[in-house]
């Protein structure tokens, strides 16, 4: 099975794309792997496979996309959800349900992919506020908290948050939040990269480098990241905003810690 092109992490401005159906599936012929990561489906859900994608799958603590895919015939897909395959490397899922059951896809029908514009925004400002957090807590704290480091994020709006090793007290909210008032007030820009091995090097950057063959990559293949400038680099999948300033005000709610990590929730207008 060829792997789905990534057309959003070229282009994440793209919100319209042409490309062509290779797989519709319905939900009950899925291998049982991936039946599981689409639990809340009923039996006449179906899922659309394309050679090209805008869509976001969900991962990497962003949301995945939603919209709609239609074609010239008539026929009409809502897009609900979409993931990646937990069986074939790479496939990217589009799950949701024909509008009329009696117009669907085949293999080989070009298609058009629209994205809900206005959730891919506020999704894309969710995730470039977690690392502009992430960056103010490191260049706060780093030296501060014993055995710190970054550990993972959830970039969803309901759930907002970073979480790091060692215990960051309540006392420290406060500056936090000025450090990210300061960096978004900056207005950073935010542009995407394509680097090697070689480059997290050259940057001081090691402890950043992601395991390639956890991500099924080749030898020649880049890893995404993403750069604020005058804040940090992050090897990252998602979809970002042009500057920090545009994640609009972002407000640190509360830190939380349990069995050594702390946790730092953080909330958009």
């Amino acid at each position: 099975m060829q792997r789905t092109y990534l057309a959003f992490q070229r282009n994440a401005k793209l919100h319209t794309l042409q490309a062509v159906v290779t797989a519709v599936k319905s939900v009950a012929a899925l291998e049982e792997a991936n039946k599981s990561v689409f639990k809340q489906a009923s039996e006449d859900d179906q899922v659309v496979v394309t050679d090209q994608t805008i869509f976001h799958p969900q991962g990497g603590g962003q949301p995945s996309d939603v919209g709609v895919i239609n074609s010239a015939n008539g026929a009409s897909f809502d897009v609900s959800m979409v993931r990646m395959s937990a069986v074939n490397d790479g496939e990217v899922l589009h799950f949701g349900r024909f509008a009329n059951a009696s117009l669907t896809f085949a293999p080989g029908d070009s298609v058009t992919q629209i994205i809900d514009s206005e959730k891919r925004n506020l999704y894309s400002r969710y995730h470039t506020a977690g690392h502009v957090l992430g960056a103010a807590v490191r260049h706060l704290l780093e030296a501060e908290v014993a055995n710190f480091d970054e550990l993972k994020a959830s970039h969803f709006p309901d759930s907002a948050a970073c979480e790091f090793q060692g215990l960051i007290e309540g006392k420290w909210k406060d500056a936090i939040q000025a450090r990210v008032d300061e960096y978004i007030n900056k207005n950073m820009p935010v542009e995407i990269d394509w680097w090697d091995e070689n480059d997290f090097k050259a940057n001081g950057l090691e402890r950043l480098i992601p395991d390639r063959k956890a991500m099924g990559m080749t030898d020649e293949e880049k890893f995404r990241v993403v750069k604020i400038i005058g804040a940090e680099v992050y090897p990252c999948g998602g979809t970002h905003v042009d500057t920090s300033e545009l994640c609009g005000k972002t407000n640190v709610k509360k830190i939380s810690r349990s069995k050594g990590t702390s946790r730092v929730s953080y909330v958009l207008p």
